[in-house]
């Protein structure tokens, strides 16, 4: 029995000997899946001679002594030496990675961009990648970038892996597939994907042309954030998170398999489908989750709490507290607080913040900030609403208000995030978008009272 391949073309429906049952619910959990029966071996990992003459292979995503140990037992058609073979380097060019710092681009400021937008060019996955930001170091394996993808074409027998980073991938326009070593991910706007350091994948245009967002994770992978006094439920929740079954591709045909090793791209030629993962069974996995089962904690008397209350996931840092990245959204909610100026308040801190729109309007900028558009306000530089929602916030008469049609998220990390030249010089930058706080007057004339 040999499935039909799981590559199909745009708007093509995944063979129904692939469909299985889709998903498997859970976030970090010890997974097993096969996609033909006794695949998968019992009781033990790697038997002397595994059922279909498939191989035993181990995928590590953590060292073998960490304390919960990350990793995936893999039964596949070809050990994944044969998916190798000399490499050669490749330029990827729009696609770039930290340290990466150019001397005539000044990083700090304000930074507020339209939606990149599309190409009339072919552009898949690879080479519709554009770097917006980057900060750390991808060489000692901290820090992030963070890119907008268009993609107009699928890959086509080209497969990729990232052995730098973990990719968390935020759609704003268009469906996406990926063919993954484990099985099939399909997400649309309103959902994410966290594709693993290591996994390799082909990604395929369902319909589009599709964009998105990327944050390019170098460092220790994401997590859901602790919960403290909130306790075991709300925010985003364990179920809800969907890991796919295992399908396999037996299909011998000539394929390039492209690695990102050290900001680095390289390119091998082989003669087969490297996606021959029959069975598996572990806790490395790639996974997607709908944002619209997020949800948000706020407060109910007055004042709010800190931006990080609305964290779906975090990558943390060897220091307790501070994130290497948080993945933080602001979706459709109440406001009931009382005597409160409801919109976030101005502040500076010590993360860097780069905002995208996904849909709808982000309630302290009602003008401009666009879906498909992003923002940059970098460590320590202050930031907050502009006049109209500062004179919104203050006059308005203080109701329980439901804020719809809105969804916008923050890539946030410890980090300064460096512009790249595309970011600086060729994506559509707001040149005026210093000027929406311009209107802010002076309201103090030093008698009390409220004025």
């Amino acid at each position: 029995m040999t499935p039909q391949s799981v590559r199909q073309g745009p708007g093509e429906a995944i063979s129904s000997e692939l469909r299985h049952s889709g998903y498997m619910p859970g976030f970090g959990n010890d997974f097993e899946t096969e996609a033909l029966p006794g695949a998968l071996p019992e009781g033990r990992n790697s038997p002397q001679k595994g059922n279909y003459g498939l191989y035993s292979e181990q995928l590590s995503g953590s060292a073998f002594t960490a304390a919960v140990p990350e990793r995936t037992w893999c039964y596949r058609i070809r050990p994944s030496v044969r998916h190798s073979n000399r490499y050669k380097k490749i330029d990827v060019p729009y696609w770039q990675s930290a340290p990466r710092i150019d001397p005539d681009i000044a990083s700090l400021g304000q930074y507020r961009w339209d939606p990149v937008p599309h190409s009339e060019e072919s552009l898949t996955w690879l080479t519709g990648m554009r770097t917006m930001t980057t900060a750390g170091d991808v060489n000692t394996q901290t820090g992030m970038a963070s890119h907008v993808y268009l993609v107009t074409d699928s890959m086509r027998n080209q497969y990729f892996h990232s052995a730098d980073s973990e990719l968390l991938v935020v759609p704003q326009e268009g469906r996406l597939r990926f063919c993954t070593e484990l099985g099939i991910i399909e997400i649309q706007p309103g959902e994410i994907a966290l594709l693993p350091r290591g996994l390799l994948y082909g990604v395929d245009l369902v319909d589009g042309p599709a964009r998105g967002f990327v944050c390019e994770n170098y460092g220790q992978k994401f997590a859901l954030p602790s919960r403290g006094p909130i306790g075991a439920n709300c925010m985003a929740n364990r179920r809800d998170f969907k890991t796919p079954v295992a399908a396999f591709e037996d299909r011998e045909e000539e394929s390039s398999v492209v690695i990102k090793w050290c900001g680095q791209f390289h390119e091998t030629t082989i003669g087969h489908s490297p996606l021959d993962i029959v069975a598996w069974h572990g806790n490395y996995a790639p996974c997607k989750y709908d944002l619209s089962n997020y949800c948000p904690i706020g407060a109910i008397l007055y004042d709010h709490p800190d931006p990080s209350i609305f964290t779906v996931l975090t990558a943390p840092s060897g220091q307790p507290g501070t994130a290497n990245i948080d993945f933080v959204l602001f979706r459709e909610r109440w406001l009931v607080m009382e005597n409160t100026f409801r919109p976030p308040w101005y502040h500076k801190n010590i993360m860097s913040e780069l905002m995208g729109n996904i849909y709808g309007q982000y309630d302290a900028k009602p003008q401009g900030f666009v879906p498909g558009g992003m923002s940059l306000h970098n460590m320590m530089l202050p930031h907050g609403p502009d006049r109209e929602a500062f004179d919104k916030a203050t006059e308005q008469d203080l109701q329980p208000e439901r804020i719809g049609n809105t969804m916008s998220f923050m890539f946030e990390t410890r980090f300064p995030q460096h512009l790249t030249r595309f970011a600086a010089r060729e994506a559509p930058l707001q040149d005026d978008y210093i000027e929406c706080w311009s209107g802010i007057e002076k309201k103090f004339d030093g008698t009390p009272g409220v004025k």
